[in-house]
């Protein structure tokens, strides 16, 4: 059984709603007595019972509803239907009416109540709300619905009042007449509803959303007879206009939570939403400089004689009337005359309303004066400015609902008293205007009423020698005539410029600046409107988003959209509704396509011809709707704003979104069909909105694909959960199955790259269950590709390797080259991590040249990514093992590859290696830049997994050059970040790279510690390379102490150079015998050091690691003069002779290749036979060791 009140199901039998507590039981349609169940004849008349609904209705809703908004419901209905709208919801009901009906003849009591109800109905009407249920003791209206009221609220608030007011007159009549106690009680909620379809004779079909219309129901149950109430949702959108009682949270049937209550008490004495904010204190006038600069030039000529009248139009929300509110209380308005008025959204219908609001103004009339009082203070100020003016008295009485007992006022006709009137306010006007000037100002003139705008447009006609200024303002859809008069101007006031709007949102929320990210979004979101700001700002502060009070808020928590607030969203749906219905129509259609609106799409996808699209499209333009932003290579348009898009798609129904969504992704398909590519991310996003699962599935996953190929992990993502989402609508199967395995697979690689390694587990995992359930051993194979990494990554080489060779079987098997590249690349990875450099050198190497023959030079796509990542990590191993030129060779590949790939995840992979390299050789000024670029493109792309290489390397390139607290930050973030990504690999790396910076800022107590946890998770992991790097730094770090612990660095060393030497790590034995020979020499052995530096002095120039060289040779010269042979190596032989110009180093270019110089023969005397022993010692070291030490200059030499 549904209540006719609230619309709920109720169970057979029950008597009163179990919602609303509304009476459900039969009654007699003759006399209003309650029927027993299945009755032929009613008890109490006697009349035949018919079947019925649950209470009885009164006549349709046609029958009640004033002819002007039945027409306006009925011309728009086709519009109004199918559609979501923001309302406030009325309940008024007779308390106690059965008690009141029990004691009366029923036909007694039916002439008792239906004057209660024609009240009600009457004042819903007023305010142009629409009665949708007229129940036996009360009525259920909608304000906002069908017809959209940006005021909606603010009706129902005033409507309750007269409803209180008016019934209240009539009960007084019936206390004193009849002794009988008649009071209403009201509730008021607001919410959204969905007007489903309006019936000829008016009759709503609708639902509510939420607890809409329940609470509003449940509002009037909880109310005394006589009061109203009203939830937090309309008092929000009343507030300023009404004064309430708060009655604190109230426990309501079947909402989970208590609910705040308000008592409405009355109407503020306001008429639009800037005397309200005057009353809750303005925000600072910013932006309108220029504007302020025109009205003043407009005064200046009306103050001299020259009237003129001012237009200023604009959107809703934009200014208007905070602007006109500023000139008339500036200090230049002194000596002015104020008069005016604002046209009313419900008072369009009502004549002269806006001239009688002028008058009440100018005469100081307030709402307690009776017809005497009034008429007193009309004729006392009228005679007062001029006697002359006796005659228009009536007029004014008239116009003031007053009664006129003047016999020659009722003899002319209507048309003439109607002139009269009109003049009578215009003489009126002008007349003062001879006494001191008039600022005259109306405001709102798209809801003006069709007298009144007669009254403004014969003012305006007289203006020219009247010492009057006349502002009027409206929004874009307002005409007029007056355009060609010369004494007439007009501009438009657009929305606050960003540096503006930053300095209002400064007063509304606060300098601080962790607000400043939210600031840039509500300028974004609102295009800097103010009052779309305020409100904005109002409803992030009403949900707790801001905590604090204005101008001093806090963000509680992280915003990353703003939602539409509801006073912003009812005028935007107002003005929306207003559109002629195919114009309102098109507008829908346009926002379904997006907030920019190419032609040719609105047109595949809207139910008109060409013509009728051009027509109502110009309608568009000209409200404001819609602008052009492009004619060539095609015509488009954009939403003028962006909240007016949102607004105007919220309102369609799911169905009619789902049709026009189906019909963008057929018309796209069609139109960009040679050029698709570029459209996947569109066209994706209209599949999924009109639920076309297959094509939602297939672009999502190309649009997946694209945004991972740029490196746009976080929208690869998105696309690809999306996919995955929509792929469960689907029908299963094993192609179902498959696309679930794949995009699994496609996940994992942003997702990677984002560091997120445990969901990478996890979507392998159950890529690896769906390949096993399908007996996919290549879709096995491809999972296991990805347990590699994860297993490598997470520092378990075991793991990684097993599952490699695994699937390499596999791909060899099926002849995969693709993964086999995969399955290739990640075993030499791993076996790198593990210091097995040669195997990782053969693996890489092997995996490089089949890349090549497959794919050429530079393979694109997943090849292309196998390609760089693999001729990368060969580098990188060639410069452990020492081999340079081999190694320079390989990234020489990286770098073209990763160019050409325009990948940025790729070409960071081999800027990265380089740097890596570089960094290897000692050559810092050249590893520097890549290495920088590497670390930006890693922030700027969110390659959260790669990051901590480049942060490391970078810190440690910086240290060596001397930038130790700069480079010291990036060592530590380094680690940080692979720690909190869960890396494991390579983390001993980047821990002995730190603990290098913590040495050379001589914090070698946290240097040792950090030595040791580096050292620690080497051997956990196994990588006994990184094992090796650790044992040198720890030897480095015993060498520094004071004074040097020279046995324990000694031993360490000598652990590091046998690890070394067993993994072929020649820069790794260089670098330990440099610095065991600096301890030695330190430790005063001179001749153990000066082997030790010899060594590391000929692997280092052997290498050309330059920057160790110097080092080298500056520990070597402490020990004497040194004479170095550059070889063949022009380069090495330029770089050291600039790098020890003016030290005492001699630098030799030894063009013989390696041919040892013939002694020459001993011709001098037996006294200098010694030196010249001393002579050939140097010689021998020179031609074996490529330098020599001597303890000073030899002659000759």
């Amino acid at each position: 059984m549904k209540c006719p009140r609230c619309q709920s199901q109720n169970r057979e039998g029950v008597r009163f709603c179990e919602d609303c507590g509304g009476r459900l039981v039969t009654v007699c349609p003759s006399c209003g007595a309650e029927l027993a169940p299945d009755k032929k004849f009613c008890g109490s008349c006697g009349s035949p019972v018919t079947a019925q609904p649950v209470e009885r209705q009164a006549a349709s809703p046609q029958g009640y509803t004033p002819r002007h908004l039945a027409e306006k419901i009925l011309t728009s209905r086709q519009a109004l239907e199918g559609e979501r709208k923001q309302v406030t919801v009325l309940f008024a009901g007779l308390k106690g009416s059965m008690e009141l009906l029990a004691d009366q003849d029923p036909e007694e009591a039916r002439r008792l109540l239906d004057p209660v109800l024609e009240r009600m109905m009457e004042a819903v009407h007023r305010y142009e709300g629409t009665v949708n249920q007229v129940m036996g003791d009360g009525i259920m209206a909608l304000f906002g619905a069908p017809l959209a009221h940006e005021d909606h609220a603010v009706r129902a608030c005033h409507a309750a009042l007269r409803m209180q007011q008016t019934v209240g007159w009539y009960a007084e009549e019936l206390r004193r007449g009849r002794g009988v106690d008649v009071q209403i009680r009201i509730g008021l909620n607001s919410g959204e509803v969905v007007v489903r379809a309006i019936d000829s004779d008016l009759h709503m079909d609708y639902s509510a959303i939420g607890q809409t219309t329940h609470l509003a129901a449940r509002m009037e149950q909880l109310a005394r007879p006589g009061s109203t109430l009203i939830s937090r949702d309309t008092l929000r959108l009343a507030e300023g206009y009404i004064e309430v009682k708060p009655l604190g949270p109230v426990p309501v049937k079947g909402m989970p939570d208590p609910v705040e209550v308000f008592e409405l008490l009355r109407s503020e004495q306001v008429h639009s939403r800037l005397e309200a904010s005057v009353a809750r204190g303005l925000t600072p006038f910013v932006g309108r400089e220029a504007e302020i600069d025109i009205l003043h030039q407009a005064m200046a000529r009306a103050a001299a004689g020259h009237g003129q009248i001012v237009a200023v139009s604009g959107e809703p929300g934009v200014g208007k009337s905070r602007l006109f509110w500023e000139f008339t209380h500036s200090h230049r308005a002194h000596g002015w005359l104020m008069m005016g008025a604002q046209a009313t959204s419900y008072g369009k219908n009502t004549s002269y309303l806006t001239v009688k609001e002028l008058l009440q103004s100018y005469f100081q009339l307030e709402e307690r004066d009776d017809p005497r009082r009034v008429r007193e203070k009309v004729t006392g100020k009228l005679l007062t400015l001029d006697e002359s003016l006796r005659p228009t008295l009536p007029a004014f009485l008239q116009l003031l609902d007053v009664p006129v007992d003047d016999a020659e006022w009722q003899t002319p006709d209507l048309p003439q008293r109607r002139q009269r009137m009109l003049d009578a306010v215009k003489r009126l006007i002008l007349r003062e205007g001879q006494v001191q000037p008039v600022l005259a100002v109306f405001e709102n003139l798209h809801w003006l009423d069709s007298e009144s705008q007669a009254f403004l447009d014969s003012l305006v006609d007289s203006l020219p020698l009247a010492r009057a200024l006349v502002l009027v303002s409206y929004r874009p859809e307002y005409q007029h005539g007056w355009a060609r008069k010369s004494y007439y101007t007009q501009f438009r006031i657009d929305p606050l410029p960003p540096q503006s709007a930053e300095e209002l949102l400064s007063a509304l929320v606060g300098d601080d600046p962790g607000l400043d990210p939210l600031k840039q979004l509500l300028i974004e979101r609102t295009e800097g409107n103010p009052f779309f700001l305020e409100e904005s700002v109002h409803t992030l502060a009403e949900t707790k988003v801001l905590s604090g009070t204005r101008g001093h808020y806090r963000l509680t928590r992280e915003v990353h959209k703003v939602q539409v607030s509801a006073t912003v969203q009812a005028v935007l749906a107002a003005r929306i509704d207003r559109q002629p219905i195919e114009g309102k129509r098109l507008l829908q259609a346009a926002a379904v396509i997006g907030k920019d609106v190419p032609m040719a799409l609105l047109q595949a996808i809207a139910d008109m011809p060409e013509e009728a699209v051009r027509r109502n499209l110009a309608q568009l333009q000209s409200g404001e709707f819609l602008y052009e932003i492009s004619l060539f290579p095609s015509v488009e348009y954009t939403f003028r704003h962006a909240l007016t898009h949102e607004v105007a798609y919220s309102s369609l129904l799911q169905d009619r979104r789902r049709a026009l969504h189906g019909r963008v992704v057929q018309a796209m398909e069609q139109l960009y069909a040679d050029r698709l590519p570029e459209h996947f991310e569109r066209v994706a996003h209209h599949a999924v909105r009109g639920e076309v699962w297959p094509k939602a599935v297939s672009y999502l996953r190309q649009a997946g694909t694209k945004a991972a190929m740029r490196s746009a992990n976080r929208e690869a993502v998105i696309f690809f959960e999306q996919a995955m989402s929509a792929l469960t609508r689907l029908a299963e199967g094993r192609a179902a199955t498959e696309q679930a395995i794949d995009l699994r697979l496609d996940l994992r690689s942003p997702l990677l790259q984002m560091g997120q390694l445990e969901r990478v587990l996890s979507l392998s995992q159950v890529a690896e269950a769906l390949a096993e359930k399908l007996g996919d051993e290549q879709g096995l194979a491809r999972v296991y590709t990805y347990l590699i990494n994860y297993h490598y990554l997470k520092g378990e080489p075991d793991l990684a390797i097993e599952y490699g060779e695994r699937c390499l079987r596999i791909g060899d098997s099926a002849g995969d080259a693709s993964l086999q590249a995969l399955a290739r690349g990640y075993l030499g990875y791993s076996c790198h991590a593990q210091g097995l450099y040669r195997r990782a050198h053969s693996i890489l190497r092997e995996n490089v040249e089949a890349l090549e023959l497959v794919q050429g030079d530079a393979p694109g796509g997943q090849a292309g990514v196998s390609y760089v990542t693999s001729s990368g990590w060969l580098a990188f191993t060639l410069a452990e093992l020492g081999e340079s030129d081999a190694a320079a060779m390989s990234l020489d590949r990286a770098q073209r590859a990763g160019e050409a790939s325009g990948h940025a995840y790729t070409q960071t992979i081999a800027r990265t290696m380089a740097g890596l390299a570089w960094l290897r050789r000692g050559q810092l000024e050249r590893a520097l830049p890549a290495l920088q670029r590497s670390l930006d493109a890693c922030r700027e792309k969110s390659l959260d997994v790669w990051r901590p290489i480049p942060s490391s390397l970078l810190g440690l390139t910086l240290v060596l050059l001397g930038r130790v607290d700069e480079g010291l930050r990036l060592l530590e973030d380094g680690v940080s970040l692979t720690e909190d990504l869960g890396v494991r690999a390579y983390l001993a790396l980047w821990t002995v790279q730190l603990a290098e910076g913590l040495a050379a800022a001589r914090q070698l107590d946290r240097a040792r510690t950090v030595g040791q946890r580096a050292l620690d998770l080497a051997l956990r992991h196994k990588e006994r390379g990184h094992q090796a790097w650790a044992l040198r730094l720890l030897g480095e770090v015993a060498g520094l102490a004071d004074p040097p612990a020279v046995g324990e660095a000694e031993g360490y060393f000598a652990k590091a150079l046998a690890l070394a030497e067993e993994l072929e790590m020649r820069p790794l034995q260089a670098r330990a015998q440099l610095g065991l020979g600096r301890l030695l020499r330190l430790a005063g052995d001179r001749d153990r050091a000066e082997d030790h530096l010899a060594t590391a002095l000929g692997l280092l120039r052997e290498m050309d690691m330059r920057f160790w060289l110097s080092r080298a040779a500056e520990e070597l010269l402490h020990l004497g003069h040194l004479f170095v042979v550059a070889r063949h190596n022009i380069q090495l032989y330029d770089y050291l002779k600039r790098e020890y110009a003016g030290e005492p180093v001699t630098v030799i270019l030894d063009r013989r290749h390696g041919q040892r110089r013939e002694r020459e023969e001993v011709t001098t005397s037996e006294r200098r036979h010694a030196e010249r022993r001393r002579q050939i010692q140097v010689d021998d070291a020179i031609r074996t060791r490529g330098f020599a030490v001597v303890p000073e200059i030899i002659g000759g030499a």
